[in-house]
């Protein structure tokens, strides 16, 4: 049976000793034995399972995106349609490595709110691009919908055609800083 506290304990803060009572408990993740006590080495909600306790990030509860949610992911797909982003960053928050893989799809009608009936995927991303986008709905069972329609949303990091990194030079361009050649993207307006 598992007991936590409703607690946030610092790094370096020992964990309660109802927690740590005998039989002594294994350290799992998020806490580190230190001259004989059980501390903490994240901010986070102690709890003990068993013959382990351990130390929950609060971020960790909730890693799911959500509805009006920012997320920044790559780019790993494109067809004319539309655009399959897998989700590493929620809300500015890493997503957890042990998590299940989260991939977002950006419709073609959702990448601009101005000119909908002229946007070409091909001119707004590329495989492997960067972008900052926000959680529209929640999709079907495999993705999210998510939108760049909006000025900070976009392309924020991409590789161009001859391997170097592109600079944003306007909403719609990306210059190559070695080259000086401009390519198209749906540029996120720099923070």
């Amino acid at each position: 049976m598992a007991s936590a506290s409703t607690s946030y304990l610092l790094p370096g803060q020992p964990l309660p000793h109802h927690l740590v009572a005998p039989p002594l408990p294994q350290c799992g993740p998020g806490c580190y034995e230190r001259g004989g006590r059980i501390v903490a080495s994240v901010v986070g909600v102690p709890r003990r399972d068993g013959a382990v306790v351990s130390v929950v990030r609060k971020q960790e509860v909730s890693s799911v995106p959500d509805i009006d949610a920012v997320i920044i992911g790559q780019v790993t797909r494109l067809t004319p349609q539309q655009a399959h982003v897998t989700i590493s960053v929620i809300d500015r928050r890493p997503v957890p490595e042990s998590s299940e893989e989260y991939v977002g799809v950006v419709r073609v009608a959702d990448i601009r709110l101005t000119e909908r009936d002229k946007v070409k995927m091909a001119e707004c991303f590329r495989l492997g691009d960067i972008v900052k986008a926000k959680v529209l709905s929640l999709g079907d069972a495999r993705s999210y919908y998510l939108s760049t329609a909006a000025n900070e949303l976009g392309v924020v990091y991409a590789i161009s055609e001859n391997g170097n990194p592109l600079l944003p030079i306007s909403y719609q361009d990306m210059e190559d800083a070695v080259t000086g050649k401009t390519e198209r993207r749906k540029v996120a307006k720099p923070e």
